[in-house]
């Protein structure tokens, strides 16, 4: 099972906007991100998002570039401050491989608790629009952190 961990593009202030939809460089580096993520052939069987407007926005670029066709989902266990151990627990009901957008701090405390065991821990350094690839081995019963990319890296 691999996890795909998406922190949602930049997005507005609250006091620019209290919806805080993607700026235009978010939707620039999700769309930029999407094609990445099909060149890397990357398929999921499973996307789901906070329920927040960035975060929805970032999803439904990524989707139609990697799961044309998938349904996008919210979940209620990946807010910015829910606790990464909660969703940790429940991360067997995701079916396959799974896209997941969301938040900080929840993101950066999921990949590492996943990978060593402390939520606490700084293992990933997040950006806007940046994406971690998890992949969990039957065999060790242990997830690894396969690879990250930042927008930044696309130039």
């Amino acid at each position: 099972m691999k996890l795909y961990l998406v922190q949602h593009g930049e997005a507005y202030s609250k006091e620019d906007d209290p919806e805080r939809p993607l700026t235009e460089k978010g939707k620039s580096d999700a769309n930029r991100l999407a094609v990445f993520l099909r060149q890397a052939n990357v398929k999921v069987d499973h996307v789901v998002h906070s329920g927040k407007l960035r975060a929805e926005q970032t999803a439904q670029r990524l989707v139609s570039a990697i799961a044309p066709g998938k349904k996008i989902e919210t979940h209620d266990a990946i807010n910015p401050n829910d606790n990464p151990v909660n969703f940790a627990v429940r991360l067997n009901e995701l079916p396959g491989d799974s896209l997941i957008v969301g938040h900080l701090p929840f993101l950066p405390g999921l990949v590492a608790h996943l990978v060593v065991g402390n939520k606490n821990s700084l293992v990933t350094s997040y950006t806007p629009g940046s994406v971690v690839c998890l992949e969990f081995t039957a065999a060790t019963n242990n997830w690894s952190l396969n690879w990250m990319v930042r927008p930044e890296l696309f130039g």
